[in-house]
């Protein structure tokens, strides 16, 4: 397996731990996707194919060892768990819930890379699956090479109308405000950036931009996709 292709699914409530993983995820050659609860996991899930998930076992709501149990019904994804507990009986509850492997926090992020690699050296590529698709009516959009098409002809897309149409298309059916998008796409610009943006990208997407049907506007709050 060419482990540096493969994409990571990172699972954590801890919003500086989370970005700490995925900024040397990242470094380490991986894609890495974030998720800050089970519910957020899972609709990444849905839009994406992952190759592992590193998750976080305490974790408000769902537990990751509740996640872990609920997801290994349905999907042999490989599971890395993480926790602040090292207790034996902690690690036997992940192994019991189907995790593949355990690392106890505090943790030295080489050796989490290395355990990734271990892991991934034994299982099969969701590469082998049907890449993760966006329907938007006659257009398609694949998340996994960021391109737009129609009947098999590609739409070209600037660099800014790519990263905003994958940030919505990763997460189907949720709100994202004009502040959370500046942050994510233009830090340092202003919220009219992504308006601009969105004017362009319905003129690509939309039968009609000016009645959206797929990148609509709700109203007070912001900007949510919503393919077929």
């Amino acid at each position: 397996m060419n482990a540096e292709a493969a994409h990571i699914l990172v699972v954590d409530d801890d919003a500086r731990l989370r970005d700490l993983l995925r900024e040397y995820l990242t470094q380490s050659g991986f894609r890495v996707s974030a998720a800050q609860s089970a519910a957020d996991a899972r609709n990444r899930m849905d839009v994406l194919a992952f190759d592992l998930i590193v998750l976080d076992l305490m974790m408000p709501g769902e537990s990751g060892l509740q996640f872990a149990q609920s997801l290994r019904s349905r999907n042999s994804i490989p599971i890395l768990m993480l926790t602040a507990m090292g207790e034996a009986e902690a690690r036997i509850q992940g192994f019991e819930a189907g995790a593949d492997d355990y690392l106890a926090k505090p943790f030295e992020p080489r050796e989490l890379v290395l355990r990734i690699h271990s892991i991934l050296r034994r299982v099969p590529r969701s590469a082998e699956l049907t890449p993760p698709t966006a329907r938007l009516g006659e257009v398609v959009f694949d998340l996994d090479r960021d391109e737009l098409s129609r009947a098999g002809q590609s739409i070209p897309l600037t660099t800014g109308e790519q990263r905003l149409l994958h940030t919505l298309a990763e997460r189907p059916g949720t709100v994202f405000s004009r502040e959370e998008l500046t942050r994510i796409l233009a830090p340092g610009g202003g919220e009219r950036t992504i308006d601009v943006q969105v004017t362009r990208l319905r003129r690509k997407i939309e039968p009609d931009p000016k009645l959206p049907r797929y990148l609509q506007t709700v109203r007070g709050q912001g900007y949510i996709l919503r393919p077929d």
